[in-house]
């Protein structure tokens, strides 16, 4: 029997998705694990599986976005009449924008002549958009640089797949990046184009909200107006911290960052207060046993927030390789459902951007995150003395629901403490 294929919730905070294109068509017989299409979520453009056998009988949506639950396509027996088991799932589904999605799509499509114009705008040396790959794979290699013609693909009949771009990039002789040419997105003509206006003796432009934007918005504005936030800052001296890391890297296979030492820092000093990792859950508060630190990481689209899993019980050079190798992945917009979940507590630095201070908004379901500040020069009273000294703001964000202010004080001593007499972590 026929069975259709729905839109699957990719991530916690996905809503809906976006389907980049699809790798098989109908008619196309598959297995098991075969890959159908690339659908980009708010945090990730990934692949979607197929867990049947059969052949494709019908596409319900070829680009464009797609609700959760929303109809796909199905899936049967060759020659099939798939529409009756159509029609019931689409008067049964609660998201039967899907096909509405699909006719809009249709109508709006940019006329094949604008392509054509766009298509001949790109470099002469690219010729990835003759090249068989799927879109995903198209996108890695334009994002850095590659000419696709000399990579071998291991697709179905030489098709090159995001896999093989990945595994070319990570070959030393692999070119570096270089600028990216106009994403595809932008040679598709006013459906997604940046739109200039005139109105008034102004200027502007207005460009389409992405699906990472739309839920950064969302999810944030929610954690801002329904959870009541209040801040605690703290100053440090970090001179030993700095000593302290100095001598670390003479030893360390990897070079320990100060942000590694605020992550280690925070996640021993929340095995002390346990109350700082806890969650909000309306009708009781859950107090969670794991502590798992999402670092906030910034991307062209907003921002990512990769987790850091037992992160009290991981070295300074685990939780250096850890934050690196998902700092990546997120830039690259590859990070797994699983990578982004299970954050009981979240820091988001921007020392490097030599900022003194700022307030982070809560990052749900944590009662708490942790802005940090650039580390400054400052006159400090030392033994009774003038002295110069190396001081880094930490703020607090708490959720007054879960967290009160002398539970959130005793935390951030607990964390400048640790910072300040750093061989305490190693302990």
């Amino acid at each position: 029997m026929a069975e259709v294929i729905r839109m699957p919730r990719m991530s916690d905070t996905m809503e809906e998705g976006v389907i980049v294109g699809w790798l098989k068509k109908v008619g196309d017989s598959l297995e098991p694990g075969d890959v159908l299409a690339e659908v980009e979520t708010d945090k990730a453009t990934m692949e979607l599986e197929s867990f049947q056998e059969g052949t494709l009988l019908y596409i319900g949506v070829e680009e464009g976005p797609v609700p959760v639950n929303g109809i796909l396509a199905v899936i049967g027996e060759e020659g099939e009449d798939y529409k009756s088991a159509l029609a019931a799932a689409e008067n049964g589904s609660t998201s039967s924008e899907a096909k509405e999605d699909s006719n809009e799509n249709k109508e709006s499509a940019t006329p094949a002549e604008p392509e054509v114009a766009a298509a001949a705008e790109q470099p002469a040396a690219n010729n990835n958009s003759r090249v068989k790959a799927s879109p995903l794979a198209k996108k890695i290699a334009q994002d850095s640089g590659l000419d696709l013609t000399t990579i071998n693909g291991s697709g179905d009949n030489g098709r090159i797949v995001k896999k093989d771009v990945e595994a070319y990039l990570k070959q030393p002789s692999a070119p570096a990046s270089a600028p990216a040419a106009k994403p595809a997105e932008e040679a598709k003509g006013p459906a997604v184009a940046p739109f200039t206006f005139s109105g008034n003796g102004q200027e502007a432009e207005e460009v389409p909200v992405s699906q990472m934007r739309k839920v950064i918005a969302r999810r944030l504005g929610e954690s801002k107006f329904s959870a009541p936030h209040f801040y605690l800052t703290i100053e440090v001296e970090m001179s030993k911290a700095m000593a302290t890391r100095k001598q670390l890297n003479e030893i360390s296979p990897t070079r320990i960052s100060y942000n590694d030492l605020v992550v280690k820092s925070c996640a021993v000093a929340l095995r002390q207060h346990p109350a700082i990792n806890s969650s909000w859950l309306g009708d009781k508060i859950r107090i969670n046993k794991e502590i798992n630190v999402g670092v906030a990481v910034a991307v062209p689209d907003g921002l990512l927030v990769p987790v850091i899993r037992h992160a009290d019980m991981k070295s300074l050079s685990q939780i250096n390789v850890e934050v690196k190798e998902l700092a990546g992945k997120a830039k690259e917009k590859r990070l797994q459902p699983d990578q982004m979940q299970g954050n009981t507590f979240t820091i988001s630095n921007l020392g490097m951007f030599d900022i003194d201070e700022f307030t982070a908004i809560i990052n749900p379901p944590d009662a708490c995150i942790m802005a940090v500040g650039s580390i400054a020069e400052k006159p400090i009273v030392k033994d009774g003395e003038l002295a110069v000294g190396n001081i880094m703001k930490l703020t607090l964000s708490c959720d007054h629901r879960v967290v009160d202010g002398a539970s959130g004080a005793r935390f951030l001593q607990t964390v400048k403490s640790m910072l300040e007499d750093p061989i305490r972590l190693l302990v």
